[in-house]
């Protein structure tokens, strides 16, 4: 179970996962050694599953990214899940409430291969219907 330091802890590494544990301490009020061990925990519990390299928006500004709402048929959603988590131009799968059942975020290198994993995700068995937005700037991140 996370307490709030995990919760804190998270959020500075989420900013800047190579941030040394004393500056996390310092910043967190607690010893370095503490930091160490929150750390082990969460990666050990499969709390925190991996570090990543954030670029800027520019730097990879010719790739293709779009969100597509997904509608399933009927009780389908985890063949459908099952389904898109194997394909690698989908970079997650989030539920929602409302008119669509899946939001899929979608990042590929051009816009043909934009087009070639719109028509694989779109011969998913169970999917009844697709809305695809390209994502054309990031005001935030």
């Amino acid at each position: 179970m996370m307490d709030t330091l995990d919760r804190d802890l998270i959020a500075l590494l989420r900013a800047d996962s190579r941030k040394p544990a004393a500056a996390l301490a310092a910043a967190l009020g607690v010893s370095r050694g503490t930091i160490q061990n929150r750390i082990e925990r969460l990666m050990r519990e499969g709390v925190i599953q991996g570090f990543t390299v954030k670029t800027r928006p520019d730097v990879e500004a010719n790739r293709v990214r779009a969100v597509m709402t997904i509608a399933i048929e009927g009780e389908r959603s985890s063949t459908v899940v099952r389904a898109l988590r194997g394909l690698p131009e989908v970079a997650a799968i989030h539920t929602t409430n409302g008119r669509w059942d899946l939001v899929a975020e979608l990042d590929v290198g051009t816009l043909a291969d934009f087009s070639q994993a719109l028509d694989r995700i779109r011969q998913v068995q169970g999917i009844a219907a697709t809305e695809t937005s390209i994502l054309l700037a990031t005001q935030k991140l």
